[in-house]
Order: C-alpha cells, then sequence, then structure tokens
C-alpha cells in the first residue's frame, strides 16, 4: 500500500505505507516546490499538514511529537510546542494561526 497527497496535478505516490511509524513523521517534497508533512497515527490512519512552521519559517513540523488533546489528533512543533491539529490545520495554542492540510488516501499498488 501507498500514501497519498492531493495536489493542484491530483493523487501523488508520497511513500509505502509500511515506512511510516506511528506518531512519528516524514517531510515530502511536493511538485510545487513546498514541503508537506506526513504523519500515521497509532491507529493506523494518516494525515498530511503543510511543512513550514508559520511561527519560524522552518519546516520542521515533521519531526514534531504526535499526541491527542480532547479527542484531537495534533502535532507539536519541535521549536516552539505550538500544536496543530491534523485535521484542520489549525493551531490549537495560537486561534489565528493554521497550516495547510491535504487530504490524504492509502492506495493498493500492483
Amino acid at each position: 500500500m501507498t500514501v497519498e497527497l492531493q495536489v493542484a496535478q491530483g493523487w501523488l505516490t508520497v511513500c509505502e505505507l509500511s515506512s511510516l511509524i506511528p506518531g512519528r513523521g516524514v517531510a515530502a517534497l511536493l511538485p510545487d516546490g513546498s514541503q508537506a508533512a506526513v504523519f500515521l497515527d497509532r491507529a493506523g490512519r494518516p494525515y498530511a499538514i503543510g511543512n513550514q512552521d508559520p511561527f519560524t519559517g522552518a519546516q520542521v513540523l515533521s519531526r514534531g511529537l504526535v499526541g491527542t488533546a480532547g479527542g484531537r489528533p495534533f502535532v507539536a512543533s519541535p521549536l516552539l510546542k505550538q500544536r496543530f491539529d491534523l485535521e484542520s490545520g489549525r493551531c490549537l495554542d495560537d486561534e489565528e494561526t493554521t497550516v495547510r492540510t491535504y487530504p490524504v488516501r492509502t492506495a493498493v499498488t500492483s
């Protein structure tokens, strides 16, 4: 199985599902030059958000810690520790700040 993100050009294969470790992220370079942070939660559900920390500008969200708050999955930035909802991209610590989210799916490879 592969993990795919929806980008402007359609579905982009990022990696094999087996390459993701639950609770850890990986960075993916997208066709437009931006980056996505791809995560697998402990239940096996994949998520993808923009990799750029909006507070520092660094491409580091893929290195953050995954957790839950109020039943919502989030990643905490490894730099300043702000938490970003993996479903909506909303910062849980500053409601005016968001990161981009990407539709993500798993697909069977032939």
